[in-house]
C-alpha cells in the first residue's frame, strides 16, 4: 500500500500546452506536445495518445496537469520529459486531466 509520503514524492504541476504536433513515428497515434510549467519548471515536451479525443489545434492553450519528476522516457526518437496524466474513457482512451479554474497558476504544484 502507498503511503501519503510516497505520493509526496511525485511532482505534479499545471502546465499549459504551447504546442501539439503530430508524432506519426509513434507506435500507438500520439502527438508531440510543448508543456510550459512555468519558470521553475520551465518548458517540458512530451508524448501523449490522446488523438481521439482531441485535435492538436484545440490542445494549445488547454491547461494540463504532469509528473514533472519522472527520468525522461525515449519514444522512439524524441524524448518525453515530463509524464501528461490522464484517465481513460470508456474504451480505454485517454481523457486529459485538466484543472477546472483557468485560473489556476502555471507551475503551480498539486497540493
Amino acid at each position: 500500500m502507498a503511503t501519503i509520503d510516497d505520493f509526496n514524492k511525485l511532482d505534479i504541476r499545471v502546465g499549459k500546452i504551447i504546442q501539439a504536433d503530430d508524432f506519426p513515428e509513434a507506435r500507438k497515434p500520439a502527438y508531440k506536445l510543448r508543456i510550459d510549467f512555468g519558470p521553475e519548471i520551465g518548458i517540458k515536451s512530451s508524448s501523449s495518445q490522446i488523438t481521439l479525443h482531441y485535435k492538436k489545434e484545440e490542445l494549445v492553450g488547454k491547461l494540463v496537469l504532469g509528473v514533472v519528476n519522472f527520468p525522461p522516457r525515449k519514444v522512439g526518437a524524441f524524448v518525453s520529459e515530463v509524464l501528461t496524466l490522464g484517465v481513460p474513457d470508456e474504451m480505454g482512451n485517454v481523457v486529459l486531466i485538466e484543472p477546472d479554474k483557468e485560473n489556476a497558476v502555471i507551475g503551480g504544484r498539486l497540493a
